[in-house]
C-alpha cells in the first residue's frame, strides 16, 4: 500500500478527510472511503489500488473519445480498480465496482512500479497514456508518479498524458492538474443535465463538475464532453435541450459526443438507444450553437466525420477509429479548412 495524497488527519479520533475528489469523505479508522481503494489505517489514508494495472491496451485516441486532438494517433491505455460513483450503466462494472463488494482484484494481482511500466512502454510508439477505464481521479496516486517518471525519461519525456473521466475531481486535485501541468486533455462524461439524476444514479453532484470543466479550459487543457443517452432516463426533449445550452454556456467549440446505451450492469434490462434519439440530440445541439457534435457506440459512421463549421465541408473523415482521413492543411501551426480556410478547433 501507498500512502494517499490530498487529504488531512484528525488527529483526535484518527478519522481522516479526503480531498481527492468531490464527496470529501470523512473516513474513520480502518474505514474505506466511497472509492473503496482508499482506506484509513490508524489515522493515515493510504491507497489500496497503487499499481494494479488492468487492461493494458493500445487504443486510437478516437476511441476516448477524442476527435480534436491529435488526430488518428495512439493511446496506451489502462485503468486501476475502484471508481468513486456507482452508476447503474456501468460499462466496465467488473473493474470498476467490484472493489466494494470483493477485494480479489487487487489482492490478487501484481502492483507494477511506475519505473517499470515506464521501462516497460518507452519503445512503444504512442502519442501518449491514456488514463482510462475505470475512474482515473481515484487512482491519481500513480498517475502522478508515471507523469514524474515519464518526464524524466529521454524516450516519453514528450509523452501527452489524458484522462477519461467523470470530472468530479476536488479543487485540490484540480488545482494541482493545472498548477503543475500535469495533464494535456480529458474527455469528460457529463451524464445528465441536472443534480437530481447525477445523485441518483451516480451517487455524485452536477455542479463540481461543470465547475471543473471551465477552470480546465480556462487553463488551455483541451476538453471534449460525452454523453451516453439513456432511454426513458436523459433522453426527453427537455434533457437534450438542458444539456445542450449548459455545454454551449461554458463554450460552444467544445466537441461534444452524443453515444448509445446498451444494457449494461443495474440497467441490463433497458433497451438500447434508438438511432432516432441520438440524431435528434445532435439537431438539438447544433441548435443550440455548439460547433462540433457527433454520435457514437452506432452504426452512424458519417456521424463521426469533423466538418467545419462555416462552410460544412468534411475536415476529418472517420470510417472506424483506425480509419482516419485528414482534409485540412496547416497553416502556422494550425489546422485550416482547405475550402473557406477558417481555422479549426484542432490540436494537431
Amino acid at each position: 500500500m501507498i500512502e494517499a495524497i490530498l487529504y488531512k488527519k484528525f488527529p483526535n479520533d484518527k478519522s481522516v478527510g479526503c480531498n481527492l475528489c468531490s464527496h470529501y469523505c470523512n473516513i474513520g479508522n480502518n474505514e474505506k472511503g466511497k472509492c473503496g481503494v482508499r482506506q484509513n489505517i490508524n489515522g493515515t489514508l493510504f491507497s489500496l489500488n497503487y499499481g494494479i494495472i488492468q487492461g493494458l491496451a493500445i487504443d486510437p485516441i478516437e476511441k476516448k473519445p477524442l476527435y480534436h486532438y491529435f488526430p488518428g494517433s495512439q493511446l496506451i491505455s489502462f485503468g486501476l480498480p475502484g471508481c468513486n460513483f456507482h452508476c447503474f450503466n456501468c460499462q466496465n462494472s467488473d473493474l470498476s465496482q467490484c472493489i466494494k463488494e470483493n477485494e480479489s482484484l487487487v489482492n490478487s494481482s501484481e502492483m507494477i512500479l511506475p519505473s517499470k511500466f515506464i521501462s516497460e512502454i518507452e519503445n512503444i510508439n504512442a502519442l501518449g497514456i491514456a488514463y482510462t477505464y475505470s475512474e482515473p481521479t481515484i487512482f491519481f496516486e500513480y498517475i502522478y508518479d508515471v507523469i514524474n517518471y515519464s518526464k524524466q525519461n529521454e524516450k516519453t519525456i514528450n509523452y501527452k498524458h489524458i484522462l477519461v473521466s467523470n470530472g468530479y475531481f476536488s479543487y485540490e486535485l484540480i488545482s494541482l492538474i493545472i498548477n503543475e501541468k500535469l495533464i494535456d486533455a480529458m474527455n469528460i462524461d457529463l451524464k445528465f443535465s441536472n443534480d437530481k439524476s447525477y445523485r441518483t444514479f451516480t451517487g455524485g453532484s452536477m455542479e463540481p463538475i461543470i465547475s471543473n470543466i471551465e477552470l480546465l479550459i480556462d487553463a488551455g487543457i483541451h476538453i471534449e464532453i460525452t454523453n451516453l443517452i439513456i432511454p426513458d432516463i436523459n433522453d426527453s426533449v427537455e434533457d437534450l435541450i438542458k444539456f445542450s445550452e449548459i455545454v454551449a454556456s461554458i463554450n460552444s467549440r467544445i466537441p461534444v459526443h452524443f453515444t448509445g446505451f446498451f444494457p449494461r450492469y443495474k440497467m441490463s434490462t433497458i433497451e438500447p438507444t434508438k438511432t432516432s434519439i441520438l440524431e435528434k440530440a445532435k439537431r438539438v445541439a447544433l441548435e443550440a450553437g455548439i460547433k462540433y457534435v457527433f454520435i457514437g457506440n452506432t452504426t452512424l459512421l458519417q456521424e463521426s466525420n469533423t466538418c467545419c463549421p462555416e462552410c460544412g465541408m468534411i475536415i476529418i473523415e472517420r470510417n472506424s477509429y483506425r480509419n482516419i482521413k485528414l482534409n485540412f492543411i496547416i497553416e502556422d501551426g494550425k489546422a485550416v479548412c482547405v475550402h473557406c480556410k477558417q481555422i479549426q478547433d484542432l490540436t494537431i
